[in-house]
């Protein structure tokens, strides 16, 4: 707002009329764009908007190479063996360029993605025999999926990691019935859908949860350091702080991304570095991945 009460700021959201005027399209063809070239944009009350400054960076990132070709930003699944992997590139990178890891949660990291506020997200949504379908469906419900890949990262073992004071335990049914302090992740984690599938296919209802962890690791470390007893996670979480680990099933870690990252240097150098011998040998010290599906590229929203 100006001094004489005139707003003279733009607006940061653009309506469709002034967001193909301001890229120079007709709104015909920024509405087919918005599904084919995952340009940025969000409905509300059943009109689109595009925010402005996410217009800018969708403009730069793509002219020819992407002028933030020096930037990987990851958000989504925490996972030990790809915190390592993207901790060694980050260490080995160029001075000025930016490789980061949020471990948010597979939703809010997909959610980011579609904002164009991430450049990919690792995800595992469910049981590894339906991952092909699920994840292609859970992808289907973001602005631009239309335009992602899926990498396949690895297999992992998910269940609930246990307190090293707990006894031993033979499935959830005795772990319910020794009436655990739960810690509990948030309902976009991958770990909290797979516990909550889990009790509803035993027909239990998990106890109810003492605190609520940010990451999988978090949930770990809240474990091993007494602020609960047990809490849904993988078995490398748990190995890596000295947990116990009641298996539950297999599940596909994945890493979605648009289409033309793939391609990008950084994201090829963080592939080769998860294939590299030092990679495999931490997942095997963490336990419960299985690697062989490493690199195979899919479509990101297509069902099988």
């Amino acid at each position: 707002m100006s001094a004489d009460g005139d707003d003279t700021t733009p607006s940061p959201y653009l309506t469709a009329r002034e967001a193909a005027a301001y890229l120079h399209l007709n709104e015909k063809t920024l509405y087919a764009m918005i599904q084919d070239s995952g340009i940025p944009a969000t409905k509300v009350t059943g009109k689109w908007l595009f925010p402005r400054k996410l217009l800018d960076d969708w403009l730069l990132e793509s002219t020819h190479g992407g002028v933030l070709a020096d930037r990987l930003l990851i958000a989504g699944s925490d996972d030990p063996w790809l915190a390592h992997s993207i901790a060694r590139l980050a260490q080995r990178a160029d001075d000025g360029t930016l490789i980061a890891y949020s471990p948010c949660g597979t939703r809010r990291g997909l959610a980011l993605l579609a904002q164009r506020r991430a450049n990919a997200c690792p995800i595992h949504w469910g049981e590894a025999h339906h991952a092909t379908r699920r994840h292609a469906l859970l992808l289907r419900e973001y602005t631009g999926s239309s335009n992602w890949v899926m990498v396949q990262l690895a297999l992992r073992e998910q269940g609930v990691m246990l307190s090293r004071t707990l006894p031993s335990v033979g499935g959830l049914r005795e772990l319910f019935e020794r009436r655990p302090r739960l810690i509990q992740r948030g309902e976009g984690a991958g770990s909290q859908h797979f516990f909550a599938q889990a009790c509803t296919a035993a027909g239990l209802a998990a106890p109810e949860a003492v605190q609520v962890a940010a990451t999988e690791r978090e949930a770990a470390f809240m474990v091993a350091s007494g602020a609960g007893d047990c809490a849904p996670g993988t078995r490398a979480a748990a190995g890596e702080f000295n947990l116990h680990f009641l298996p539950l099933g297999s599940e596909a870690l994945d890493l979605v991304m648009p289409r033309t990252l793939y391609f990008r240097a950084l994201l090829q150098q963080l592939l080769a570095e998860l294939a590299s011998d030092d990679s495999r040998d931490l997942a095997a010290r963490l336990g419960g991945y299985d690697l062989a599906p490493l690199g195979r590229l899919r479509e990101a929203n297509s069902v099988t």
